[in-house]
């Protein structure tokens, strides 16, 4: 009986220090921004219950390991960073507004199958200086041509700024499956903000079933919004589907590579491949190498704290 009772509590202890390697890692990686977060996202972000994880955070706040301020838990004990965060809420809900006008008209670019807010509004953030972001679904082998066509208008009738537009990722339907899979990338798409292309969320929650492996408790959003195309959406369309189109779309990704080739030619290969991942249907623009960063600084913010209190939180590939 006593072996029996011991195995209990054993195994109820190894369970709760699962739970807290799992809260610990979600407050580690948005401690890199200084982003401390509500009870309803650690668990949006666990693999646990509500009941579980609330129950684990009253063990790490006692421990000191984290702090509760206010409605927020963070781990560290900054009033700073929770006045941060709701200034940068309040002004993401007013962004919100000029996104949403922003995205009903990127959807009527020839080409354009859906439009999703992504970075760092899709997280209810916005700082001061901070482009809004979007992640841009097109047809199939005219996802250049649709590239082309958004860049040249921004920087014709935009003078080239990126505040309220900025394409930094685009994919065709028939290529929806994110290729790298890590916590970083499944971040990004659990809160992506669908605004157009109700199929086209749909669509993109299939191909990419892999992200329960980092979030099984995610909400999936609103269902987005259909808009009839314009007239002119359709004539251009009309005009380039066939094989003109398919040349122009053709030439428009070799210009473009070679371009970016040769504007980072200092970067690495595999860090290139990884910023400027770019194929007949994808084309991603991130010069900063954001993703390898964020995994990284990750990586050592666990090290340095498995070294404090003499944990094994398990690092990210």
């Amino acid at each position: 009986m006593n072996t029996c009772l011991t195995a209990i509590k054993v195994s109820s202890q190894s369970n709760s220090l699962i739970i807290q390697h799992d809260i610990l890692k979600t407050l580690l990686y948005f401690d890199i921004f200084n982003y401390p977060l509500h009870l309803e996202e650690i668990v949006n972000y666990s693999h646990f219950s509500s009941d579980e994880i609330q129950e684990e955070l009253l063990n790490l706040s006692s421990n000191h390991w984290l702090y509760k301020i206010n409605n927020f838990y963070s781990l560290e004990k900054e009033d700073s960073f929770v006045l941060k965060r709701v200034e940068e809420n309040s002004r993401a809900k007013k962004m919100i507004k000029k996104a949403s006008i922003f995205s009903r008209f990127i959807s009527q670019f020839p080409f354009v199958r859906g439009v999703f807010i992504s970075g760092s509004l899709s997280k209810g953030s916005f700082e001061k200086g901070d482009d809004i972001d979007y992640f841009i679904v097109t047809s199939p082998n005219r996802l250049w041509l649709a590239r082309t066509i958004l860049i040249f208008y921004k920087k014709v009738f935009l003078l080239n700024s990126k505040k309220y537009f900025c394409i930094n990722y685009l994919m065709s339907t028939n290529a929806l499956e994110i290729a790298e899979k890590n916590r970083f990338t499944a971040t990004e798409f659990v809160t992506l903000i669908p605004m157009f292309g109700d199929s086209v969320y749909q669509d993109l929650q299939e191909k990419n079933t892999w992200i329960l492996k980092y979030f099984p408790n995610y909400n999936i959003k609103n269902i987005p919004k259909v808009l009839k195309n314009t007239w002119l959406k359709q004539f251009l369309e009309f005009l380039f589907q066939g094989k003109l189109g398919a040349r122009l779309d053709e030439k428009f990704m070799k210009i473009t590579k070679k371009h970016q080739y040769k504007k980072f030619e200092e970067l690495k290969k595999n860090d290139f491949e990884v910023a400027f991942k770019g194929d007949k249907n994808t084309s991603k623009h991130h010069p900063n190498n954001y993703q390898t960063k964020v995994v990284e600084a990750l990586n050592n913010k666990i090290k340095k704290f498995n070294k404090k209190y003499s944990l094994e939180i398990p690092l990210e590939s």
